[in-house]
């Protein structure tokens, strides 16, 4: 693995623990019943979403690591779609998580774009290293 794709792991790895504090406290708030969680659907329904979505997407890029450095692109679109990969476990997750910060909102804000951002960073990333693949 070439040193860019172990220090993109590195940064990857490191968010692992933040999944983890997320779910914790997502627990935390099913077992104290705190207000604006369990009788706000949205908030609840995006904080779900942001922390599944989390986890799956950094186990999805830690694996995708593995494949960039035996990709046949070039070694700018390499580090493109490995910054790409990557920027999606942390993007997509703060856009459902920031766009219902507070308890009373019933709606999400305009930061619900950070997860649109994070769904073409990870729909760019993935095709430019697929074809890479090919």
């Amino acid at each position: 693995m070439s040193p860019a794709s172990l220090s993109t792991a590195g940064v990857l790895l490191v968010t692992v623990p933040l999944v983890a504090v997320g779910g914790v406290s997502l627990l935390s708030f099913l077992m104290r019943n705190v207000p604006g969680y369990l009788d706000n659907p949205v908030r609840r329904g995006l904080w779900r979403a942001g922390h599944a979505h989390a986890g799956v997407l950094v186990l999805f890029a830690l694996v995708a690591m593995l494949y960039v450095d035996q990709a046949s692109l070039p070694d700018g679109l390499r580090a493109l779609s490995r910054w790409l990969i990557a920027a999606a476990p942390i993007l997509m997750p703060l856009g459902f998580f920031l766009s219902v910060v507070r308890p009373s909102d019933t709606k999400p804000s305009r930061l619900i774009w950070l997860t649109v951002a994070g769904g073409v960073c990870l729909a760019v990333g993935t095709l430019t290293l697929g074809v890479g693949l090919l």
